[in-house]
C-alpha cells in the first residue's frame, strides 16, 4: 500500500480519540502522541515501536508513519499536530533529522511535557503565542532525550519516502524534476506520477509549497530581510518569490509579515522588528 499525503491546514490540531489502525501517511506537521489508556504501536520508517500509558512520541515532518492497535479494551491517546511555523527555532533539526527511536517511556518523559499536554488540551482556544510556547517546550524537552539521525537512515526504498526526503534536504538548492529523477535513479515520468497521484500537485507546486513553508516561518519569526529569505528559501529571484507567495497567501511577503506582527500585538505578544 502506498502512503498517503495528509493535508494539514490548522496551525495546531488536537485530537483525543480511541486509538485505531491508521495506514502509512506523512505530512508537513510535527506530530506529538501521548498515550493515556492502553497501548499503541507506532510505525516509523520500517520499524514498529510499542507505546504504553504515559509514553510520549514525536514524529518529525515528512516522515512516513502509521499506527496499529493490538491490545483489546480501551486504548486512547492524544494526537497533537503542529505546523512548522510553530517550531521555528527547531527548523534545522526538523528538516534534516528525526529521532532514531521516536518514543520516550513514561518514566523518562520530562514533567514539563506532561504538564504542557494537560494545560494545552484543556483549552484548545488558547492564544496562538501560548500554543506555540507549549509546542516549543515539547521539542526543547524531548529532543535531548532522543538520539537524532538523518532522515534518510530511517527511510526505505519506497519512492514516495525518497521523494519527500530528497526535497526536504534540497529545496533550498536549484533542483528540477529531471535532476531529482537522475539522483534517485528513476524515470522522471514515474516521479511525476508520484507527485500527482500521492501529493495531488505537480513537482513544482510541491517544491514551492515546501519553500513557502520555510519562508513563512522566517518572515514570521525572524528579522531577516525579504531578499535574504527569498534566497535562503531556494527561489531563483525575488520576482518569482513574490509571485508564488501572492498565489498562495493572496498578499505580498511584507504584507504577510506585517499582518502576523499585528496579530501578535493584538494578542500581547512580541515580534522582531522588520
Amino acid at each position: 500500500m502506498y502512503p498517503f499525503y495528509e493535508e494539514t491546514q490548522k496551525s495546531l490540531s488536537i485530537l483525543y480519540r480511541t486509538s485505531k489502525h491508521v495506514p502509512p501517511h506523512l505530512h508537513h506537521a510535527v506530530e506529538f502522541v501521548y498515550v493515556t489508556k492502553g497501548t499503541l504501536e507506532i510505525g516509523v520508517g520500517q520499524e514498529l515501536y510499542h507505546m504504553e500509558e504515559g509514553d510520549f512520541a514525536i514524529v518529525f515532518p515528512n516522515v512516513i508513519h502509521h499506527y496499529q492497535v493490538f491490545s483489546p479494551g480501551n486504548n486512547k491517546a492524544y494526537y497533537i499536530l503542529a505546523s512548522p511555523a510553530m517550531c521555528e527555532p527547531f527548523q534545522e533539526e526538523l528538516q534534516k533529522y528525526c529521532p532514531q527511536n521516536p518514543v520516550i517511556s513514561k518514566g523518562m518523559v520530562p514533567q514539563d511535557i506532561v504538564n504542557g499536554i494537560k494545560c494545552l488540551t484543556k483549552s484548545e482556544k488558547e492564544q496562538f503565542i501560548v500554543q506555540q510556547a507549549y509546542v516549543q517546550i515539547f521539542l526543547a524537552k524531548s529532543i535531548p532525550c532522543m538520539k537524532m539521525v538523518e532522515k534518510s537512515s530511517v527511510g526505505s526504498e519506497d519512492i514516495i519516502y525518497q521523494s519527500v526526503s530528497y526535497i526536504a534536504a534540497h529545496f533550498r538548492e536549484d533542483i528540477s524534476l529531471e535532476k531529482m529523477a537522475s539522483d534517485l535513479g528513476v524515470s522522471k515520468y514515474v516521479l511525476s506520477r508520484v507527485f500527482s497521484g500521492t501529493f495531488h500537485r505537480n513537482f513544482n507546486q510541491y517544491l514551492n509549497e515546501t519553500r513557502l513553508n520555510y519562508a513563512g516561518a522566517m518572515l514570521e519569526y525572524t528579522s531577516r530581510t525579504v531578499t535574504d529569505i527569498c534566497m535562503e528559501s531556494g527561489f531563483e529571484s525575488q520576482r518569482t518569490f513574490n509571485r508564488v507567495f501572492m498565489q498562495s497567501y493572496r498578499m505580498t511577503p511584507r504584507e504577510y509579515r506585517n499582518s502576523r506582527k499585528q496579530q501578535y500585538q493584538s494578542m500581547g505578544g512580541n515580534q522582531n522588528d522588520s
